[in-house]
């Protein structure tokens, strides 16, 4: 009897740690669906990243002038590029030239395996930020997208966002670097919060870019530096901004104290 009692109860044990694991496992799949969902990290094509080059060298100028550390392939033929792009100088048969150098000598798939990874591994992080920002309740409109894509990139100044696709574009390396941040979510946070901001705040009130600039760095720094304690405020030569956002409190009226910063 005693050895059946024993027995019974040891299966009744084994069978109540059974559901809790499965639970456990069921919960944890779910999580990691809903906090895959809101993101998706796409590595570019061939033509993705020559396309995303010939830009870059178009607009070197504008990277220059505001100090930008753009990543270009080693390249002679990129030299002169940069040179005519300068000069206003660029024609079509200069991006054949580029395709071709991409195509038969630069672009290998594989180097971005590692910062693919990267990304994925803070999947989690994301989703819980993301799911932050769109259930604040700010008095004007923070525009949010189902699901975010960040792009992969080995060039250009380091990230960039389209706000009418709300896709991010970020900088990483063949050993799965990122630039300026050794966790990739500072950038792709900052990326998605130029975004939110960009049609109520940004373009409303006509918002240079260092001044912009300024504002989404405060924005992260207020919202989410207990999340990302190494985000840094660029110094871009802008401040006026600071006496004015100061608390998390502030940014609830974000439209009201982008006003009052234009007018001081």
């Amino acid at each position: 009897m005693d050895y059946l009692q024993n027995n019974m109860s040891t299966f009744i044990l084994m069978s109540m740690m059974f559901r809790v694991l499965l639970v456990f496992s069921m919960l944890l799949n779910f999580y990691r669906f809903n906090a895959q969902s809101l993101v998706l990290i796409q590595v570019p094509s061939v033509e993705g990243e020559t396309d995303y080059i010939w830009r870059t060298i178009q607009d070197i100028e504008f990277f220059e002038k505001n100090n930008y550390q753009v990543s270009l392939p080693d390249h002679e033929l990129i030299e002169k590029l940069k040179k005519k792009s300068r000069s206003g100088s660029l024609t079509n048969a200069d991006y054949r030239e580029l395709k071709f150098l991409m195509v038969e000598t630069i672009y290998d798939q594989t180097d971005y395996s590692k910062g693919h990874e990267k990304v994925e591994n803070e999947a989690a992080l994301l989703n819980r930020m993301i799911s932050e920002l769109k259930n604040t309740k700010y008095n004007w409109v923070f525009k949010s997208f189902e699901q975010y894509t960040v792009n992969l990139t080995l060039y250009g100044p380091g990230g960039s966002y389209n706000p009418e696709e709300g896709s991010i574009l970020i900088f990483t390396t063949p050993s799965g670097g990122f630039k300026r941040y050794e966790n990739p979510v500072n950038t792709i946070i900052h990326e998605i919060v130029h975004i939110g901001i960009e049609d109520s705040i940004i373009a409303k009130y006509s918002v240079s870019h260092s001044l912009k600039e300024r504002i989404v760095d405060t924005f992260v720094k207020l919202t989410f530096g207990t999340f990302l304690p190494k985000y840094r405020v660029q110094d871009m030569g802008e401040s006026r901004s600071d006496r004015f956002l100061n608390a998390r409190s502030d940014l609830i009226d974000l439209d009201q104290k982008v006003q009052q910063i234009l007018e001081d």
